[in-house]
C-alpha cells in the first residue's frame, strides 16, 4: 500500500480545497474512459460527441489521451498539486507549460509503452495538452462550475466539521478507495503497493472532484494533494422539487426540503443552495415546526432529515406518484 509519512506541522497546514484542474482532468477521464458511474452518465452523454469530434481533428491530442490514463496510473503532467485552493485554470496550467517534450514522453511511458508515432514525432506536447484541457474546461465544466463548486464546497464543509469533531481519522472516513488515517504519522493514500513517501517538509491538500476514483497529485518536492471523489448526497444534485411542492412551500423552502432526503447540515445546505445562513436557518425552523424534519446534533454540526410526513409529501408531488385516470 502507498503511505505518506507526515508530522504535526504538515497536518496543521493541511487543508481541503477545490481545484479547477482536478475537476477538468476528472472530466477528461470520464469522457475518455468507457463505463462511467451512473451519476456521470447523463453528463458524459451530453458532451461525448463533441469530445470525439475534437480528438478526431487533433491526432496528437487523441494519442495523448489514449496514453495518459492507465488502469492504475495517470500521467504526472496531468496530476499536479495546486499551490492554493480555487486558483484560475491558467494558474494551475502554468507548470505544465514549463515541461519539454522529453518530460511529457517520460510521463506517458510510465503509463503505457511503446508510444505511437504521433507522440514520438510531435513537438509542443505540453501546449497540446494544455489546449485540450482548456477546451474540456470551457466546453464541459465551466458552464456548470458555480453549481459544481457549491457541491464541492458542501463536501469540504462536511469534512472540515468531521475534522473538528473526530480528527483526521473521522475527516478521512470513506473519503476514497484506499485512503485512511493509519495513525503514528502515516496516511495511507492507496491500497496498491507503492514506496512510502516522506512528506514532512511539504504542503498537503485534500481536493474533492466529480471523478470516478481518486488519485494522488504532486509538484515535487514541495506540494502534495489527495484528490477524492465527491460522494453520497454531494455526488449530484437531487431532482428538482415538484411544482406542487414549490407552490405549497415556496421555491427555496421546497429546495431545502428535497435536499434533506438524507441527513444534511446547515452549512452544507448553505453551500449547496447559495442562500444566506440566516435564510436557510429560517426555512429549517419552519420545516421543523411543520413536522417535516428531524433534527440531531453531530459533533459541531446539526443534521436535518425527513420525517415520514416529509417523505410522503415529497413523493406525492412526483409525477410517477400521481394516480392515473
Amino acid at each position: 500500500m502507498g503511505d505518506f509519512v507526515v508530522d504535526a506541522d504538515v497536518l496543521a497546514r493541511a487543508r481541503f480545497g477545490t481545484s479547477r484542474l482536478a475537476e477538468t482532468v476528472s472530466a477528461l477521464a470520464i469522457l475518455a474512459r468507457p463505463e462511467p458511474r451512473t451519476w456521470h452518465r447523463r453528463w458524459r452523454d451530453r458532451h461525448l460527441e463533441a469530445f470525439r469530434r475534437r480528438l478526431a481533428g487533433d491526432p496528437t491530442a487523441a494519442a495523448l489521451v489514449r496514453h495518459a490514463f492507465g488502469r492504475t496510473w495517470t500521467a504526472d503532467f496531468l496530476t499536479v498539486a495546486p499551490a492554493a485552493p480555487d486558483l484560475a485554470l491558467d494558474e494551475e496550467l502554468a507548470y505544465l507549460g514549463t515541461l519539454d517534450d522529453a518530460r511529457i514522453r517520460e510521463d506517458l511511458e510510465v503509463v503505457a509503452r511503446p508510444l505511437p508515432a504521433p507522440l514520438l514525432e510531435a513537438t509542443g506536447l505540453a501546449g497540446t495538452a494544455a489546449t485540450l484541457l482548456r477546451w474540456v474546461w470551457e466546453t464541459t465544466v465551466e458552464p456548470e462550475w458555480p453549481r459544481r463548486r457549491r457541491v464541492l464546497q458542501a463536501d469540504i464543509v462536511s469534512r472540515t466539521a468531521q475534522l473538528s469533531g473526530h480528527g483526521w481519522s473521522g475527516a478521512l472516513e470513506g473519503i476514497g478507495p484506499g485512503v485512511r488515517w493509519r495513525g503514528d504519522g502515516r496516511l495511507q493514500v492507496n491500497k496498491r503497493w507503492y514506496p512510502t513517501r516522506d512528506i514532512r517538509d511539504a504542503d498537503l491538500m485534500f481536493i474533492p472532484a466529480h471523478c470516478r476514483g481518486g488519485w494522488v497529485a504532486w509538484k515535487l518536492p514541495e506540494r502534495y494533494a489527495v484528490v477524492y471523489p465527491v460522494t453520497g448526497i454531494f455526488a449530484t444534485d437531487p431532482a428538482p422539487a415538484p411544482d406542487a411542492l414549490q407552490r405549497l412551500l415556496g421555491q427555496a423552502r421546497a429546495d431545502i426540503l428535497v435536499r434533506a432526503g438524507q441527513p444534511i447540515s446547515t452549512s452544507a445546505l448553505v453551500a449547496l443552495t447559495g442562500l444566506p445562513l440566516g435564510s436557510v436557518g429560517g426555512h429549517l425552523r419552519i420545516l421543523l415546526d411543520a413536522g417535516l424534519l428531524h433534527r440531531r446534533r453531530s459533533g459541531r454540526e446539526v443534521l436535518y432529515w425527513w420525517t415520514d410526513a416529509a417523505r410522503l409529501l415529497v413523493a406525492s408531488g412526483r409525477p410517477s406518484a400521481r394516480p392515473r385516470r
